[in-house]
This record gives structure tokens, C-alpha cells and sequence, in this order.
């Protein structure tokens, strides 16, 4: 009988992938997707690697055309002489779980281009557009040198923005006859658009959609952003204007630069040292009576992170002897809340979402890590997911804030105890 590999703590990147080499690329994702191995050895390897590619967001509503797009795209690359990897999330199968493999199908022409590597995930419920293995997986490209990595999304709705926090150009796609789902939309999807593609440009109402969001844009509060977001009409299926969207999604690259996903990451810990927000997050979780009631602890934090854990027993099952939903919620409610106040201004939650994946039972020790996805002046957006040991995860969460200009009111110091 195989016995189930266990996650590797010694892993180190070799040569193969560095190279590029399709057999082992797809070799250590496979391994990444299957859990064998461990993220912080895999990131602290990758780490010295990184920052060369530049990531291409491409998120929009489901059938607005996105595969199609991409494979035109990569037709316009390789005839730069670019080396692409595509990074396809599509829909779970509701009978294997895996991927509904149709991305992969619509972009088969360019796949067994040398090079071209396109890998296809399912999302498995994960919130927020993309899989929970997604950024590992454009971490792996990146260190295999290619100049560009395109991430697609599953279809997207208003709040599915995951993709702010991976890609470096985010292109949103929006097919003709929005009308005036631009004014409901516009709040989400739309606003973390660098470049707005109205694709199937030769169908009716490309034009007045086209039109609608360039008012869309004007509405739009100035900042100080060098960049105009332009909106481009484009006809993947008979490469019209393809090429225009590639030269300015590469202006915009020129702009932006590679690499902004790695700006957000914390530094790597000296054993230690103290955290950013250590502190204010140790405080606010040991004066949270309901979590101390269920016996949460917070074991790991920073500014916009927070890591929390729960040994479950007894008291934590429902009547089918499996972890209540309910305590799986308060675990990734625990870190939401964490995360979001621990820039010491009080975030009131306005908008959650939550999926399981798995059950779990007494004995597990549950881990719920909430980072940050994106941040505003008065919005932030968090991620939350809750893990066993054995990297299964047991369910997703995503949370939205509205931030208060109030102070976190920080609980006394005899209350702080050291944990990290």
C-alpha cells in the first residue's frame, strides 16, 4: 500500500525549475496542489527568485469571454517572443472536484507551443475568483523564468477582487449589453480594472457598453495614480484589437512594474523579533471573552495578518459528531476580526461569505490564517483560510470591512500574554 507523502520541511529549488523545465514545473505544482509541500519552506526557496515576470490579471463576468481573449493574446506574445504561463482557475467538477477543464480547451492551440505552459486549477469553493493554491503556483512560474504569467479567474461578480492582491496589470473583461449593471457593478469588479475590455466588440451594443464605462470612469475619485484606465474594444475571435490591448497592457506594465504581490508580504521573522502589530493583535484576541470560551488562541500576527488555532473537543461537535459549522465560522470570524483591527483603527465587518470544503472531529487542531487582500481608505477585504495539520482545507472565508476613523480601544497590559 503507498502511503500518502507528508509535507516536505527541507525542500530547495533545483536547477530543472529554474530553467524552466515543463516536467518538473508541473511536477512541483502537482505537489503544491496536493499538499506534499510545506508553504514556508516552498516560499522561503522560491523567495530569491522572484519578481522577474510580470502577471496579467483577467477577471470578468462568466461568458464574458475571457478564455477566448487569452488565447488571442497568446497568439500576439509568442509572436513578440515572450514566454507565457497561464494560470487557468475554472469551476470544481461537482462529481470529481477537480477542474472543469473548458479554459484549457479553448487555449489548446497554443499548449504544446515550447513556449507556453498552461495549468488549469479548480477552485474548490475557494471566495474571491481564484484557488487557494494560486499565488504558490505564479511564484513557481516566476521562478521559471517566464516573462509573463497570466492568471484567469473563475467568473466573477461584484466582490470576486482576489485577483488585486496577485497581479501586477488586472484587465476586466466586460461583454457588450451591461447597460445599467455598470452602476450595480461598479463598486467591485470594475474598480480594480487597470485596462476595461469590452470584449465580442462586433456584436450590438459593444458601443453604448464601451460608451457607459468610460462615464463609469469619469465618476470616478482622482487620486494620484499616473495611470488612466483606457477602455478598449477588442474582438478576440477575429483578432481585432489584440494587439492594441497587448501594447497597452505592456505600457501599463512600464508603469506599475513586476513584482507588487511580493510588496505586500510580511518580511520573513527572525525567531524573535517583534511583529508589526504584534502587540495591539495579542491584546485584542485574550480580551475576546467568546473566542477564549471556545478556546481560540491567537498564535501568529501583523499589521493586516493574523493566525489563529483551535484544538477541537467535545463541546466544538454537532449531533453528527463532526466540528459545528458554527464554530468553523467563529474561528475564521476570530482572524477576520484580528486582521482588519489590527491597524489600530476599528473595522466594523459589513460583508462575509463562507464555504466548507471538509469535516473535520474532536482531536484536529483547526488553523485559521487571515491576510489581507486589498485596502482603501474606508474599505478593506480579508481572506480567510481555515487548514488542518496535514494542509486540508476545511473551509474559506472572505470578509469585508468598512474602516472607522475611531482608535482600537486597547485592552490593559495585564491582560497580554506573550504567545508568540
Amino acid at each position: 500500500m503507498s502511503q500518502r507523502h507528508h509535507p516536505a520541511h527541507d525542500w530547495k529549488i533545483t536547477p530543472g525549475l529554474l530553467a524552466g523545465d515543463r516536467r518538473v514545473v508541473a511536477r512541483t505544482i502537482s505537489q503544491i496542489e496536493q499538499g506534499e509541500l510545506n508553504a514556508e519552506a516552498l516560499s522561503a526557496a522560491l523567495r530569491p527568485h522572484l519578481g522577474r515576470s510580470h502577471v496579467l490579471g483577467i477577471t470578468g463576468a462568466p461568458g464574458a469571454g475571457k478564455s477566448t481573449l487569452i488565447h488571442a493574446l497568446l497568439g500576439e506574445m509568442l509572436a513578440r517572443g515572450l514566454r507565457v504561463g497561464v494560470v487557468a482557475v475554472d469551476p470544481s467538477s461537482p462529481i470529481s472536484g477537480g477542474a472543469v477543464l473548458g479554459d484549457r480547451v479553448r487555449m489548446g492551440q497554443h499548449g504544446a507551443h515550447p513556449d507556453v505552459f498552461i495549468r488549469s486549477l479548480a477552485a474548490r469553493g475557494h471566495l474571491g475568483g481564484l484557488s487557494h493554491s494560486t499565488e504558490q503556483i505564479v511564484d513557481v512560474l516566476d521562478a521559471a523564468g517566464f516573462d509573463t504569467i497570466i492568471v484567469e479567474t473563475v467568473g466573477a461578480g461584484q466582490s470576486e477582487v482576489e485577483i488585486m492582491r496577485v497581479a501586477d496589470t488586472r484587465v476586466v473583461a466586460c461583454p457588450p449589453g451591461l447597460g445599467d449593471n455598470v452602476q450595480a457593478i461598479k463598486a467591485g469588479i470594475l474598480e480594480i480594472a487597470d485596462l476595461l475590455v469590452v470584449t465580442k466588440s462586433d456584436l450590438a451594443g459593444a458601443d453604448a457598453t464601451m460608451r457607459d464605462l468610460k462615464d463609469m470612469l469619469h465618476l470616478r475619485a482622482s487620486s494620484a495614480n499616473p495611470w488612466t484606465v483606457p477602455v478598449l474594444g477588442c474582438c478576440a475571435s477575429k483578432n481585432e484589437g489584440v494587439a492594441d490591448l497587448l501594447d497597452r497592457i505592456q505600457e501599463h506594465a512600464s508603469v506599475a512594474g513586476r513584482g507588487q504581490r511580493l510588496q505586500g508580504r510580511a518580511t520573513p521573522r527572525v525567531q524573535g523579533e517583534p511583529l508589526r502589530g504584534k502587540s495591539l493583535v495579542l491584546r485584542l484576541a485574550v480580551a475576546d471573552p467568546f473566542a477564549c470560551s471556545l478556546g481560540i488562541t491567537c498564535t501568529e500576527a501583523d499589521q493586516g495578518s493574523a493566525t489563529v488555532s483551535l484544538t477541537l473537543d467535545q463541546r466544538h461537535l454537532n449531533f453528527n459528531g463532526t466540528c459545528h459549522g458554527g464554530v468553523v465560522f467563529a474561528l475564521a470570524d476570530t482572524a477576520f476580526g484580528l486582521a482588519s483591527n489590527s491597524h489600530g483603527k476599528v473595522a466594523a465587518g459589513i460583508d462575509a461569505h463562507v464555504t466548507y470544503q471538509q469535516a473535520a472531529r474532536a482531536g484536529d487542531i483547526l488553523t485559521a490564517s487571515a491576510v489581507e487582500v486589498s485596502r482603501s481608505r474606508k474599505l478593506a477585504v480579508y481572506r480567510v483560510d481555515v487548514t488542518r495539520p496535514d494542509g486540508a482545507i476545511i473551509s474559506s472565508f472572505t470578509g469585508t470591512v468598512y474602516i472607522t476613523g475611531v482608535d482600537v480601544a486597547v485592552p490593559g497590559q495585564a491582560a497580554l500574554q506573550e504567545t508568540i
